[in-house]
Formats: C-alpha cells, structure tokens, sequence
C-alpha cells in the first residue's frame, strides 16, 4: 500500500493517525504551562520549576523535539514512500516524550534517573527518522536525520554539563541544531508554498529557485553557529554570525514575501525567517559589541522568535492542510500569531531593558502562554478528530 492508503487503513484513535496531532497538541498545551510555570519558580514558586536550567531545558529540549517530531513523523513517510509511524508505535514514542517532561518536573527526588529517563525520546526518535530515511533511500534528506542527532547528543551533554564542566555546551548544541533546520527546512518550504500560492492567482513573478545563493547562506549558517557552539566568545564566531544573518535576510528577499501579505498564514512562514536572520545577526553583534548588546538578547531573539514563530507557523499550516481544511488564517489563527511576535518582541526588550526585567518576563510569558494556549483551544478539535 502507498502511504496514503496505509494511513486510510489506519482504524485506531484519530489522535495516533498521523504524528503532528499529539506532537503538536502536547507540545503547545506543555510550552503554554511551562513558560508562566517558570515565571512563578522565579517569583517564589516551586524552585526545580524556577532554575534557569530547566526553563531552558523544557524548552530546547522539551518543547521543540515536540513540534520537531510532530512535523517530521508526518512528512518523512511522504518523502520515502515508507510506512508511516502511527498507532501504537507512535502512541510509544508519544509517552517516552511525556516521561521526559515528568521526570525533569521531578528531578530532585529522582535523581540520575531523570536524565536517563528524558533521554530516550530524541535517542529513540532520531532512530526512528534514520532508519526511514535510510531504508527509504532518501538520501537528500540525510542533513535532517543528523539534525535529529544532534539534538539528542545535544540533550545529553545538557545534563552532564555540570558534572563534566562543559560550560553550556548542550544548550548552545541544541541552539545550532535548531538554526540549520529552521534555515534548512524553513528555506525548502516558505519558497516552496509562496511559489504554490502565487501561482494560484496567476502571478508572473514567483520566488527564485534554490541556487548557489541558498548553498552559500547555508553553509555560512552551519559554519557560524559550529564556531559559536565551540568558542562562543570569539570574534570570528561573532562576525560568522552576522555574516550568516545577512545571508539569511538576503535569502528571505528573494522568495517575494511582500505579496504574501493578504495571507498571514503564509506570510507569517517569511516572518519567522526574518527572525532567524535578525537573531543570528544579534548573536553576532553580542559577542562583537557586548558593551552594547546583550548577549541574551540575541539568544531571545532565535530561541523566542525565530524557533517560537516558525514552530506555530507551521503547526497551524499542518494541521489544516492534513486535517482537511483551507490553508487560510481565521481570527483565531490571526490572533495567536500576534502573541507570538509580541512575545518574542517583550522577552527581546527585557534583554535589553534590565530595569524593566520583571514585568516584561511576565508580559512575555503570558503573551506565549496564549499563543500556544490559543492554538490547543483553537485547533485541538482538529486533532483530536479524524480529517474529513
């Protein structure tokens, strides 16, 4: 059977069918909890919930392997033609997630275990997108299955970090694993679907076509991010960085972003890239001038902007298109879009406006919490029901 009938076949609970429905529901109800669960450890709450760690832990490593697995268990069977992972060993790779997130909520009384606990889903995972790339032949899409590793070698040295000295060595991993795909997959799809659309209304001039200039930004983004992870204080790993930012903008110019605006649904997809530009950009500048700039301002600004904007942009995007429904953005859609931009815009300034820290942490944790909430109330209906 083809995927697509393999998946029609399929006669189990709506939300095991396909992998983005309880990635992408899970994921958006645990980013909506996690970001006010932090804020309240910081203020007085539980102190395991308050630890600078495990906020940047639940989100690098809890959050986005979520919506990560949520969007490639749904498209790696359409790139290989394989089975799809749904049903039981899908509902098994949901709960080694779920176990992950219990165990870093209650890491103090469980020790070691914790780690070893949270670790198996991104091993079991990239497993998973390597032995279907693999025995698919897929060869192209080789970069995503070593992505898929890094992410979880990366969550690996996050909890040996303190025991070993590593200095921050898994986040920063994570944080570069998190650049090339935003760049790499980003780059394949915001082109990819504007050039669809465009179409559609008959429009002459169309994105360009991946060439030399798209090789070129990606390598300069895979470059600077390696020298960032391994000396992240350096001046080369600095200029590396804003060199590849300006790439990533130039990039962005060429796939004709301004015409998309009468969609947001799409044009929210070229919006993210700008923010994985300007936050490479940032990053950069951090290290050049930190008399300056911040340097959480340009971690804020891929973490909270470029990663938080793109993984909603294309939730909403995939939901609807496999669910069955017009790839348009309601009111609904419209306003979580909005938070998550004013979101990421408050987390930035609160880099940059020390004094104002406090209130602006809070307003950027409860504009997150209602972009994520928004989208589990708005489109878990959709996911928890079989398409139509």
């Amino acid at each position: 059977m083809s995927t697509a009938q393999q998946r029609r076949a399929y006669a189990g609970p709506a939300i095991f069918s396909h992998g983005f429905r309880p990635f992408f529901f899970a994921g958006a109800v645990w980013s909506a909890l996690a970001a006010p669960l932090w804020i309240w450890g910081l203020f007085g709450g539980p102190a395991v919930v308050g630890s600078r760690d495990w906020h940047v832990h639940e989100m690098l490593f809890g959050f986005l392997p979520a919506i990560v697995a949520g969007f490639l268990t749904t498209a790696v069977p359409n790139w290989t033609g394989r089975m799809p992972v749904i049903g039981a060993r899908l509902a098994i790779l949901w709960s080694l997630w779920l176990l992950g997130r219990v165990a870093m909520l209650f890491q103090d009384r469980l020790g070691p275990f914790a780690a070893l606990a949270d670790s198996l889903f991104l091993l079991a995972f990239s497993a998973v997108i390597w032995r279907e790339v693999t025995a698919g032949r897929n060869w192209r899409n080789l970069p995503v299955c070593l992505m898929t590793s890094l992410l979880a070698l990366a969550n690996i040295a996050f909890h040996l970090d303190a025991a070993l000295g590593l200095n921050g060595l898994g986040a920063r991993l994570a944080m570069a694993a998190a650049c090339l795909l935003l760049a790499l997959i980003g780059g394949r799809i915001t082109p990819s679907f504007t050039t669809n659309w465009l179409r559609q209304r008959k429009a002459t001039v169309l994105p360009k076509a991946f060439s030399v200039v798209d090789k070129i930004a990606l390598a300069a983004t895979g470059l600077a991010v390696a020298g960032w992870t391994l000396a992240p204080q350096s001046l080369p790993a600095g200029a590396g960085l804003m060199i590849a930012g300006a790439l990533c903008l130039f990039r962005l110019t060429r796939w004709r972003g301004l015409r998309t605006l009468a969609e947001p649904l799409l044009a929210i997809l070229h919006l993210s890239h700008a923010w994985l530009g300007f936050g490479l950009g940032l990053l950069g500048a951090s290290i050049i001038w930190p008399q300056l700039v911040p340097g959480p301002a340009g971690i804020h600004a891929i973490t909270a902007g470029a990663v938080g904007v793109t993984c909603l942009a294309v939730m909403c995007r995939a939901s609807l298109g496999h669910c069955g429904r017009a790839l348009s953005a309601d009111g609904a859609t419209i306003a979580i879009f909005a938070a998550i931009n004013l979101a990421a815009v408050a987390r930035l300034i609160a880099a940059l406006w020390p004094a104002q820290t406090p209130t602006l942490l809070a307003a950027a944790a409860l504009l997150w919490s209602l972009a994520y909430g928004g989208f589990a109330l708005a489109y878990g209906p959709l996911l928890w029901r079989r398409r139509l």
